[in-house]
């Protein structure tokens, strides 16, 4: 079954173009204009991905997104008009799984709709990973920290995955992002980094004195095996 995409974007001209290229590529895309409009779908039927403008006519996409993550974990990539680093890190910061600025190839959009396609949907499967408290059931996709439940996007499911199945060693950005989505990482990008404070807000007793994923300066994040205290 093709997969279902939708389109918030004001631009006319680039939302036609965007979604004529798709539909070759064998998705079902709907188009809205504006975030109300894009909400409204949302509510009334089942998307794969959503692909979300951060500039839009009456609510802006920062604020659709987050409306989008307190109703579902849809993957969600953010387009930014300039691609400042600013409007990137709120972007992850509040759920967003992906960003890519404008102007963009057609092909580039389509390869990170079907990465974070392949994250939201990845075969998985053996009991859950436990960490003392922590429990990272990888057939449910659920983080649980004392028995409560934990609220992560699929991206940062997959990166704290990653992480655990690499307990004690020390992975830099570069490796995570080959491990979680398949691809080189730009120098210069630090959405690993976002990715990681949400996680860490998620499963850490104190985010800012993380004892579960610490940072190696200059080399990168490890994932404790163990901590104080525990068996």
């Amino acid at each position: 079954m093709a997969e279902r995409l939708l389109i918030i974007d004001d631009d006319a001209r680039l939302a036609a173009m965007v979604s004529d290229y798709l539909t070759a590529a064998g998705f079902v895309v709907e188009r809205r204009s504006t975030g109300r409009e894009g909400l409204a779908a949302l509510d009334g039927a089942a998307f794969d991905a959503v692909i979300l403008d951060v500039m839009l006519p009456d609510i802006d996409g920062f604020e659709v997104c987050r409306t989008i993550r307190t109703r579902a974990e849809t993957p969600i990539l953010m387009l930014t008009a300039r691609g400042e680093e600013m409007d990137r890190i709120v972007g992850l910061e509040i759920g967003a799984d992906d960003y890519l600025a404008k102007p963009f190839s057609p092909r580039e959009l389509q390869a990170r709709i079907r990465a974070i396609l392949r994250r939201g949907r990845a075969a998985v499967s053996g009991r859950a990973l436990r960490f003392g408290r922590l429990a990272i059931d990888r057939e449910s996709r659920t983080v649980r920290l004392d028995g409560e439940e934990k609220t992560l996007t699929s991206y940062q499911f997959d990166l704290l995955a990653a992480l655990a199945d690499n307990a004690g060693r020390v992975l830099n950005r570069e490796r995570l992002l080959d491990l979680v989505k398949g691809e080189e990482l730009d120098a210069f990008d630090r959405s690993i980094d976002v990715h990681i404070s949400r996680i860490r807000a998620a499963i850490e007793d104190d985010p800012k004195r993380p004892r579960r994923i610490i940072t190696v300066r200059g080399a990168g994040y490890v994932f404790a095996k163990k901590q104080d205290g525990e068996p």
